[in-house]
């Protein structure tokens, strides 16, 4: 690999993953609402957990599902776009995941905010839909249903997508860049994820796993899933 493509992987896309649309969106629709002071109510407990990150899921909270679902899209596309570009510019070459790993990072640790920003989820499937759709569907859907259906258990059907990676690129690429690739994102995640895994752990401890159900009703996401389990006849009405 070429140094001088090497640093413009990391670079360029962690420039574009640095840009807040959490921020920037919330301002345009709403100047006047602080998206930092958006808390989440643990179910069966008078604990309100502060959200830490800047991202879809904080300002939906204050915002409405609509606004979260647009950042939502930025987001992925922050990931898809750069890692799409070094894809098919050097698609002999694994710059391309370098970018899907960087773009994410500036995500997590915008360099324009004082590297407080969201936790990655949203940039990571753009990057990895940019070169392995099939991937991003399979991983997202099976750690879902697994953390949802089987486990019950909101913190394991929200990384386990995540976790799934690293299996996956094992079984379906010859390449070690790729299953490098799948660590290394995870190592991103649960780093940046750190303070939400502390508090749910600590609270935890305290007063007892949580009602998966109403925990997930609280994010626009989560009641979209809901309504296809109650669907699908996973979950009653």
């Amino acid at each position: 690999m070429e140094l001088l493509i090497v640093l413009a992987a990391i670079f360029i896309p962690y420039l574009i993953g640095s840009i807040s649309f959490a921020r920037i969106i919330s301002q345009l629709v709403s100047p006047e609402t602080d998206i930092t002071d958006a808390e989440l109510t643990l179910p069966g407990t008078d604990v309100r957990m502060r959200m830490q990150s800047m991202g879809a899921n904080t300002v939906s909270m204050k915002l409405g599902p609509k606004v979260g679902c647009t950042i939502g899209i930025l987001d992925i596309l922050k990931g898809f776009l750069p890692t799409l570009a070094f894809k098919l510019l050097y698609p002999e070459q694994p710059y391309f995941l370098i970018a899907a790993v960087f773009a994410m990072i500036g995500h997590c640790w915008p360099i324009y905010y004082r590297f407080q920003g969201g936790r990655g989820v949203s940039t990571y499937y753009g990057g990895l839909f940019a070169f392995d759709w099939l991937g991003a569907l399979v991983t997202s859907s099976v750690g879902m249903i697994f953390g949802m259906v089987v486990l019950r258990d909101m913190l394991v059907a929200y990384l386990a997508g995540l976790w799934l990676i690293i299996p996956w690129m094992w079984w379906t690429q010859s390449d070690p860049a790729y299953l490098i690739y799948a660590i290394v994102v995870n190592v991103v995640f649960m780093l940046a994820m750190l303070p939400e895994i502390r508090e749910v752990l600590r609270i935890r401890r305290e007063y007892g796993k949580e009602d998966m159900s109403e925990a997930m009703s609280q994010f626009p996401m989560g009641r979209s899933m809901l309504r296809i389990m109650q669907k699908l006849g996973l979950k009653r009405s």
